[in-house]
Formats: C-alpha cells, structure tokens, sequence
C-alpha cells in the first residue's frame, strides 16, 4: 500500500471519530451549562425534548441502579477493552472498505465521547428525548447515535459483505 493511501486511510478514521468525539462533547457543554438537571426543552411536541438526564448506567439506562464504583471501573474497563477491538477490526478491514472503516470509526468516537463523561462525572449525559405520546426511548446522546449508526453498518459488512473475522 502506499504511504499517500496509508495516509488518507487513517485521516479519514481519525477525521470521523474526532469530529464525533467534538460534536458530542460541544453538545454536552451546552446542555451542562444551559439547562438544569432534569429539565427539558420541546422541541419538537409529541415527538422530541432536549433534556438534561444523567445516566450512570448503560446503554438505554442498564444497570443505574447498581450505582457505585465497581460498576463504573468495570463500565470503563470494557470501554477501554471494546477501543481495542475497533482498532484491531479497522486494522483489519481492507482499505476498499471504507464506508465500514467509517462505521469502526463512528464506533470509535461515540465510545470515547461517553468514556470522557464517565472520566470526568462518573456518569454519562443524555439529553436526546424521543417519544410518542407517553411513551418516552430512553434519553440518549449523540455519542450513542454515532455508535448506533457505525453497529448498523458494522452489521450490514459482516451480513452481507462477509468482512473475514
């Protein structure tokens, strides 16, 4: 492979999974310092609030009520360990690949962008509210999104484009 090919190869993980990284960040930001806990903004009636909730669980709120920091080492323990094994499937993947490679990266940068929010509160922000009447998804962020895309397509290579193990 050529160092010009190597090169734009990982500038485009690297470019992706940063720029999920900046924008779940920046989003957060503002919603730390804009809206109080608990509160929430309709954005869209019967169908979207902006909220500010902490989610000292897993996704979709998984174990929050087993609080405490054994559940947070291990939440961050299997971070790290799931970080490693994206970078060893975007190793592997062929570099024609590159709308997979971009799915490891979305990957990527939504597990960092919530591992920086475990780091810094021991809990993660989610203020992403979709519902219909009554029936609230459980809040979620950008950072899960991204993560949520790039499995989509992760799935979709390994299903129908049989990506080598």
């Amino acid at each position: 492979m050529r160092i010009a090919d190597l090169l734009k190869r990982h500038f485009l993980f690297t470019f992706a999974a940063a720029g999920v990284i900046a924008a779940d960040q920046a989003l957060k930001w503002a919603v730390l310092n804009l809206l109080p806990l608990h509160e929430k903004i309709n954005v869209v009636p019967g169908l979207l609030n902006i909220v500010h909730y902490r989610n000292p669980g897993g996704a979709f709120g998984l174990f929050s009520a087993q609080n405490g920091f054994l559940t947070a080492v291990i939440f961050i323990g299997v971070t790290i360990a799931a970080l490693g094994l994206i970078i060893y499937l975007y190793y592997r993947t062929p570099a024609d690949r590159q709308l997979l490679a971009a799915g490891l990266a979305l990957v990527f940068g939504g597990a960092v962008g919530n591992l920086i929010d475990r780091l810094r509160f021991g809990n993660v922000v989610d203020f992403i509210d979709l519902y219909a009447g009554n029936y609230h998804w459980p809040a979620f962020n950008l950072a899960d999104s991204a993560i949520t895309l790039g499995m989509i397509i992760f799935a979709w290579h390994v299903i129908f484009k049989k990506m080598p193990a």
